[in-house]
C-alpha cells in the first residue's frame, strides 16, 4: 500500500468523522468478508474500539458489501501472535503493534515505538509526509505484509512501582513488564523485562509475578485496575514518546481486492488512526486527576535514570544497526526527522505549551 494512497484517503478520513463522504459502490461488487483479530481486549475500548471503527467504515463505505469482523486478543489467536496469524492467512488482517514483534528482527520496533524517538505528530508526519511507510513496507514485504497507521495512544506514562525509584540503582533486579525495545534498554539498567499482553498485566502485578509495569497512560490504566496493586505511578514513558498502533495485511489478500474496496479499507484505517489519538487526548487528563483522588502517587523519573537510559538506547541502536542493514536504514532516516522536528517544536510547541503549563499553574 502506497504512501500517497493513505495521504488521499486521510482526507476521505477526517471527513469521515462526521460522515463517510464516498460514492456508493456499484450493486455489482462482490461480496467479501475478512477476519481482523486484534491484540487487544476489548476493555480496552479506545484501543479495541479503533479496529471496530475501521470495520464500521469499511461497511458503510462499500453499502455492506466488504465485511470485517473483529475479534478480540484470544478469540482466535493470542494476542502476541496476530501478525504471525495475518503472515500464515489464518485472518487476512489484524490489529497489532509493530514493536511486539521485535524479536523476528529489531526493526519491527519502528513502526510503533523505540526509546527516545519520535512524538506524536511527528510520527504521524513520518509516517505520512516522510519516509516512513515507505521504508516500513518495504522491510515488511519480506513478511508477507503491508502496513497503515492504525492508531496512536500519544504520549505515554512511565509505569507502575510498587516502590519508589530515585536512583538506576533501584532498578536492579526489577521483573517489569515492558515491551519493544524499551525492554532491552531496561535490561542494559538492570531491570528483567517480561512481555505481557494488556490482559495479562494486572494479575501479574496482583501476584507479584513482576514487580512493576507499564501499559498506555491514565485512561487505559485506570481501566485494567493498575492503581490498585501498585502505588507509584512515573513519567514520562521514553520509551514510547507515542505508540502507533498499526493495521497489518496480508500481501496476496489485499492484492485480491476491488480497487474500490481497497481505497474503502485505506480511508476506514485513516480514520481510526484520527480517532484513537483523539480519544486519549480528551480521555487521558481526566483519568489522571481520578487517579491521584484513588491515592496514586505521581512521580517523575529523576534525570540520572533518563540519562542513563538515553545512553544505553542510542548504545543499543549502534549495536543493532552494526549487524542490521534494514534496522540502521530505518533509523538514520528517523533520527533526521527526530532532529529537525525538535528544531521547530523547539521554537514554538514547546515554548507555547511551556507558558501555557506555567500560567494554568498560576491560575
Amino acid at each position: 500500500m502506497k504512501r500517497r494512497d493513505f495521504l488521499t484517503a486521510a482526507g476521505a478520513g477526517v471527513a469521515a468523522s462526521t460522515a463517510v463522504a464516498m460514492p456508493a459502490i456499484a450493486q455489482s461488487a462482490p461480496e467479501v468478508k475478512w477476519r481482523c483479530t486484534s491484540s487487544f481486549p476489548k476493555s480496552l475500548d479506545t484501543i479495541y474500539g479503533a479496529a471496530e471503527l475501521m470495520s464500521k467504515t469499511v461497511a458503510e463505505a462499500t453499502d455492506g458489501k466488504f465485511q470485517i469482523q473483529v475479534f478480540a486478543a484470544g478469540e482466535i489467536v493470542p494476542g502476541l501472535q496476530a501478525l504471525d496469524a495475518t503472515q500464515n492467512k489464518t485472518v487476512e488482517m489484524c490489529h497489532s503493534a509493530s514493536y511486539y514483534y521485535v524479536g523476528k528482527d529489531p526493526t519491527f520496533g519502528l513502526g510503533t515505538a523505540i526509546p527516545f524517538s519520535l512524538n506524536t505528530r511527528q510520527t504521524n508526519a513520518w509516517f505520512l509526509y516522510g519516509n516512513g511507510l515507505t521504508l516500513l513496507n518495504d522491510f515488511y514485504k519480506k513478511y508477507g505484509v503491508s502496513m497503515l497507521p492504525g492508531g496512536n495512544t500519544g504520549g505515554q506514562m512511565g509505569g507502575w512501582f510498587r516502590k519508589e525509584i530515585k536512583t538506576v540503582a533501584d532498578l536492579q533486579g526489577l521483573k517489569m513488564r515492558i515491551a519493544g525495545m524499551g525492554g532491552q534498554v531496561m535490561a542494559k539498567l538492570g531491570v528483567v523485562p517480561q512481555q505481557l499482553a494488556g490482559g495479562d498485566i494486572y494479575p501479574a502485578l496482583e501476584k507479584g509475578t513482576i514487580d512493576a509495569a507499564e501499559w498506555v497512560g491514565p485512561y487505559d490504566d485506570e481501566r485494567l485496575g493498575l492503581y490498585k496493586v501498585a502505588q507509584y505511578y512515573y513519567y514520562p514513558g521514553w520509551w514510547e514518546g507515542c505508540a502507533a498502533l498499526n493495521f497489518f495485511f496480508n500481501l496476496e489478500e489485499l492484492e485480491k481486492l476491488p480497487k474500490s474496496y481497497r481505497a474503502a479499507l485505506t480511508a476506514a484505517c485513516a480514520r481510526a488512526n484520527e480517532s484513537m489519538l483523539a480519544s486519549y487526548d480528551a480521555k487521558n487528563p481526566i483519568a489522571i486527576q481520578s487517579l491521584v483522588k484513588s491515592g496514586t502517587q505521581l512521580r517523575r523519573y529523576p534525570n540520572d535514570v533518563l540519562d542513563a537510559a538515553y545512553k544505553a538506547a542510542h548504545s543499543l541502536y549502534d549495536e543493532i544497526s552494526a549487524k542490521n542493514p534494514e534496522f540502521k536504514k530505518i533509523w538514520e532516516d528517523v533520527k533526521v526527522f527526530r532532529n529537525n522536528g525538535y528544531l521547530w517544536w523547539q521554537i514554538v510547541e514547546f515554548t507555547y505549551d511551556d507558558y501555557m503549563v506555567r500560567a494554568r499553574a498560576r491560575g
